[in-house]
């Protein structure tokens, strides 16, 4: 009792959610579930019925009858067998063929759905592997495995129409074979604990592939991606994707290898009850047609009734089992877009141009991780500050990034804007401050001028503008379609691929087209030649002009052109001040850092 009682609020919630979706989005397929009642109804209920009539009548002729007496009744019933016939197959053929549209609108309105949650929830979640598991269920349960809400409402419908098909054929049973009941509905019995049984290996089944989907997606996926081909090819790796690619369709192919085999003997002895079922049924209606008790037409329609009935009977069970089934697929949906946020969001909104950035005592460490990334963090961060931020690898330098951008919440101590804790500040206005190119930056499929604005309106002036400050306008210029050009060639075959210091310079631009107060740069030189670094270094004051910069970089000849220096080592700020004064510290690391840089230049130069 208390297992079904935990499925019942999921069934409840999940059908609830898809007749309320159905009805505020495509309230038309309630309107074919109507019609197609009717048309099944009818067309169930003439199979039983009919054909009795039209035998009865056959029989009366074979046994002496006059034929003109009958032939009219004989046209009649064959008549409406036919045109029922027809009018229902092709109403119901109207009906699948309108709700396999309303399907697929409903299968991209979730992916659409999904997506959109994924891009807008909380940066923390798409790190965390629990919820990527629980992601790559909400898409398969709410896709094919529980055919979405096309296919949790196909199953209510199911059962509403065999309850009603039930209701009709019983009335014939109980006027001609009352004793088939018992038989029907033991054999019944067994087969719903049966296919209850493989049921729940179908969905422990598919709870255990979570995880091993989501990895073999990848796998195949990184197998099919061109951009991957220099690394596959170069480093030969082919034969490696391909062994991990068979590995998890391996592991998968043993999850349902093992399904199957325990599913087959179920499958074996629900056969075996069928045979007994459909041979008692029988024996017992000739029996009565034999015996006189009933006609040869009562024992057509006792013969249909008997097969209705049970499955009807099969088909209210199944179809309860199937429901709670499919939900359990479709709960996934649910259950991720209910995953709780893992920050929590302010509503003040942020004044004036001119902020003061300040980290208070900020210690942080990952989610999930026991160790300390950051420890007691403090500097302060005027208006208009240059600050450079070096260190080795490891050392923080992202983290702090990422802390201040509120991609993650801090453990401990906390980050203030003006004074404010950034928690207190509405998301969507504290993300309007920042101007980021991270080091891992990605440019999309789109076209150039996309690449840059993004999702604020395209001024082609202003993107010539900040073309120009990041020094790749005169390449820019060079493209067949100028702006209009495509990066990359997934959608389309004239694409172009740019160098991996044109991306940069691109992702640059972006940067400096969103116009936010403070722009943030981590290494955005790595994939420049040196001509184009000194460019960019030279040209730093145009390129942020008046507004406050982070810069992170592991070439210090360019802190030479910040304010100020943070020095990151052991978890925390080492050191903190002007170029010339940490090149001054005696035994600094800053020192030893630069002076190590100078020496290899010196050493290549000579």
């Amino acid at each position: 009792m208390r297992k079904s009682s935990a499925k019942e609020p999921v069934c409840r919630k999940t059908i609830g959610f898809m007749i309320k979706t159905a009805w505020q989005k495509k309230p038309s397929l309630f309107l074919l579930y109507f019609i197609r009642l009717i048309c099944e109804f009818v067309q169930k209920m003439q199979v039983v019925i009919l054909p009795k009539f039209l035998i009865d009548e056959l029989m009366l002729i074979i046994g002496g009858a006059e034929l003109s007496a009958h032939i009219n009744n004989i046209i009649l019933y064959a008549a409406l067998i036919v045109i029922t016939s027809f009018v229902t197959q092709v109403t119901l053929h109207i009906c699948f063929h309108v709700k396999s549209f309303i399907n697929e609108w409903f299968n991209r309105y979730f992916e659409e759905d999904i997506a959109g949650r994924c891009m807008n929830m909380d940066f923390e979640h798409t790190e965390n592997p629990e919820v990527l598991d629980r992601l790559n269920k909400a898409k398969e349960g709410m896709s094919w495995y529980s055919g979405g809400v096309v296919g949790i409402l196909d199953s209510l419908y199911d059962i509403i129409i065999n309850v009603t098909v039930l209701l009709g054929v019983s009335f014939v049973i109980i006027i001609t074979c009352p004793l088939l009941f018992p038989v029907q509905l033991i054999s019944l019995a067994l087969i719903t604990w049966l296919n209850g049984r493989n049921n729940r290996l179908e969905v422990e089944s598919f709870k255990a592939l979570a995880k091993s989907n989501r990895v073999f997606g990848y796998v195949f996926y990184q197998l099919s991606d061109f951009s991957l081909g220099k690394e596959i090819r170069l480093y030969d790796s082919a034969d490696m994707m391909c062994r991990k690619a068979k590995y998890f369709s391996e592991k998968q192919i043993n999850v349902w290898r093992d399904r199957a085999n325990k599913q087959n003997k179920n499958d074996w002895a629900m056969n075996v009850i069928n045979a007994l079922r459909d041979g008692l049924s029988y024996f017992y209606i000739g029996y009565l047609a034999i015996t006189g008790a009933i006609s040869i037409g009562d024992f057509s329609m006792s013969v249909a009734a008997a097969s209705s009935l049970y499955w009807g009977l099969y088909g209210v069970v199944s179809g309860v089992q199937n429901i709670i089934k499919r939900c359990n697929y479709a709960y996934e949906y649910l259950k991720f877009t209910a995953y709780p946020n893992a920050m929590t969001k302010g509503d003040k909104n942020i004044g004036g141009n001119n902020h003061t950035i300040e980290f208070k005592n900020v210690s942080f460490k990952y989610p999930r991780s026991d160790k300390y990334v950051l420890r007691n963090i403090n500097i302060r961060i005027t208006q208009g500050e240059h600050l450079s931020v070096v260190g080795l690898n490891g050392a923080g330098k992202t983290t702090f990034i990422k802390l201040l951008c509120r991609l993650y919440d801090v453990t401990d101590g906390e980050i203030l804007i003006d004074g404010v804790n950034i928690k207190d500040y509405s998301d969507e206005e504290y993300r309007k401050l920042f101007a980021v190119v991270f080091q891992d930056f990605k440019l999309f499929a789109f076209s150039l001028r996309e690449n840059i604005a993004l999702n604020v309106p395209a001024d082609d002036e202003k993107i010539e503008k900040v073309l120009k400050l990041s020094g790749f306008y005169d390449d820019a210029q060079k493209l067949e379609q100028g702006l209009d050009t495509m990066l990359f060639k997934s959608f389309d075959e004239k694409g172009t691929e740019l160098s991996g210091g044109q991306q940069q310079k691109t992702a640059i631009s972006r940067a400096l087209y969103k116009d936010a107060p403070i722009v943030i740069l981590d290494e955005p030189t790595a994939a420049l030649d040196p001509i184009a670094e000194y460019d960019i270094y030279r040209s730093f004051d145009s390129l942020v002009g008046g507004k406050t910069a982070i810069y992170i970089s592991h070439r210090l000849s360019s802190c030479k052109f910040c304010d100020k220096i943070a020095v990151f080592a052991d978890d925390t700020i080492k050191e903190y001040g002007t170029h010339d004064e940490l090149v001054g510290l005696k035994n600094g690391i800053y020192s030893e850092m630069f002076a190590t840089q100078a020496q290899y230049y010196n050493d290549c130069a000579s």
